[in-house]
């Protein structure tokens, strides 16, 4: 009896949330992820200020006032650059992980940020809105490296059972991020014609400080072991990690991944693609990443401020209920955070699916009659904020965390690098052609949306299973059987709590 409480307290201790670990998520997150956030909404409150300082930069370089279709391409390539330079992030994700680590690569990152904060800073004494351009293209390669870095990072530094809290807190920051660029971007705070340069440039902060305090906080462990072989660096990081010297357990585990991967070595996207034990973890985040962009969430942001106007809501007052949304938005990420780990992912993801269907149908429906029925604009609102709150709570913070969670360590890099892909070319798809859906379709494109979702539904209903509290290496046996692979354990030293064989029972892990 004693000897099994031995073996219990340890387990116990091992989801503690220390304050390295606590500072460590919170400094990279703020750092990298609220800039993803800020980025995505700083440009709309300024956009008028924005346009009218191109028309007057044209005016004065060609003595002619700027022709409108010149200038809605001006505008169109200010935004587009963005998802743009997401995409091109993406595809930089493994091979500076692989090289600089988890942590290296977050630091890199900044250069990023700090530079086109200080162009878009200086466009206006510059008069050129070609530097905008440029910086909102650069700016989008920081987002594409820390939307797929910081969550690779921190489900690293977790513990198992606080992984699912942990990998949410990236998207938490991101909608956070979101709130402050509307907030400052309220007429009487910063969104106006002497104080849209200095929001733009506001990018920088965060880059500075997390390139100030993360160099104190240590390098994933289990890139530290796997891929560099440093032994006593990661088990020195893991103990900082975890606030007690007593890591052996969680150290044998990391050895029984790695040792499990030795036969695959390093998967480059290419190999990725064509192993058949990772077939369906590799069309899971695809899917989930497709239906996180493709559900309309952009369009529903597009719309909002038209359907608030069409309510009766003032036009000096949309900005206040637009950064409302905003809040909602945070306070159901949030919520994310701290049920996660009891309701699992996978119900948060089928729920949030759900949510956002039924919105977009009844969205379509209300925007039908909102101009015969005097009450039905007010039911348009009710859909937006339940189509925010459905997708905050699944679609937006689950599919990173379950690309980090599905994959071993020798896939994950390649892995974040197809799955950052195509969640930012779907991005790029939806803001080039929703206009145009809109334009053809009206409320009705908001059907496609509804479709978009209820498709991805039922894929993640059938075949995505469960992850919470399991370890990497007890997911890659969970989609051994879909995959039609056999995964067997090899001889690797494991204390009597981690492995219910005897030792000379255990096996290799390989997916053969």
């Amino acid at each position: 009896m004693a000897e099994k409480e031995e073996w219990l307290k340890p387990e116990e201790r091992r989801g503690r949330l220390t304050p390295v670990l606590a500072l460590a998520t919170l400094i990279s997150a703020f750092g990298s992820s609220f800039q993803y956030g800020y980025n995505v909404a700083v440009v709309n409150s300024p956009s008028s200020f924005m346009q009218q300082f191109y028309n007057t930069t044209y005016l004065e370089r060609t003595g002619r006032p700027i022709e409108e279709n010149f200038l809605t391409l001006l505008w169109s390539l200010s935004v587009s650059m963005y998802p743009l330079g997401g995409f091109f992030g993406s595809l930089m994700v493994a091979p500076l992980v692989n090289k600089l680590g988890r942590k290296g690569t977050l630091l890199f990152n900044n250069i990023f940020s700090i530079v086109p904060a200080v162009m878009m800073g200086v466009s206006e004494i510059a008069k050129s809105y070609e530097i905008i351009i440029v910086a909102r293209f650069i700016v989008g390669i920081c987002a594409g490296l820390s939307s797929n870095v910081v969550p690779m990072y921190l489900g690293e530094l977790a513990p198992k059972n606080l992984r699912g809290a942990l990998g949410i807190v990236p998207q938490l920051f991101i909608t956070v991020g979101i709130l402050s660029a509307q907030v400052l971007g309220i007429r009487n705070i910063l969104g106006n014609n002497t104080g849209w340069t200095l929001m733009l440039g506001l990018t920088g902060i965060p880059a500075l400080l997390e390139l100030l305090l993360l160099p104190f906080f240590p390098e994933s462990p289990r890139y530290m072991l796997i891929q560099k072989g440093d032994k006593n660096t990661a088990k020195k990081a893991l103990q900082r990690l975890r606030g007690w010297d007593d890591v052996d357990s969680e150290m044998a585990e990391m050895h029984l991944e790695d040792e499990s991967e030795k036969a695959d070595g390093r998967l480059s996207v290419l190999s990725l693609l064509s192993q058949r034990s990772l077939r369906w973890q590799l069309v899971s985040i695809i899917i989930m990443n497709m239906g996180q962009q493709l559900s309309g969430v952009n369009a529903i942001y597009y719309y909002a401020d038209n359907i608030y106007a069409s309510a009766g809501v003032e036009e000096n007052h949309i900005q206040f209920v637009t950064v409302g949304t905003g809040a909602v938005n945070v306070f159901m990420t949030i919520s994310a955070v701290f049920i996660v780990e009891a309701s699992g992912r996978r119900l948060l993801l089928l729920c949030g699916f759900g949510i956002c269907c039924g919105a977009c149908v009844l969205l379509t429906v209300a925007l039908n009659f909102q101009e015969s029925v005097t009450w039905m604009p007010y039911i348009s609102i009710a859909c937006v904020i339940i189509y925010v709150i459905g997708h905050a709570i699944g679609p937006s913070p689950i599919p990173s965390l379950m690309t980090t969670e599905m994959f071993r360590q020798s896939a994950r890099s390649s892995a974040f690098m197809v799955a950052g892909s195509v969640h930012w070319l779907s991005n790029f798809t939806v803001g080039l052609v929703f206009p145009f859906l809109e334009r053809g379709l009206g409320p009705y494109s908001f059907i496609l949306f509804a479709i978009i979702c209820l498709v991805t539904l039922v894929y993640i209903w059938l075949v995505v299973p469960e992850t919470k509290n399991k370890t990497f290496l007890e997911i890659s046996q969970m989609f051994a059987k879909r995959n039609k692979v056999e995964i067997k354990l090899a001889d690797v030293d494991l204390p009597p709590k981690e492995s219910k064989e005897r030792p000379e029972d255990a096996g290799k892990v390989a997916a053969l």
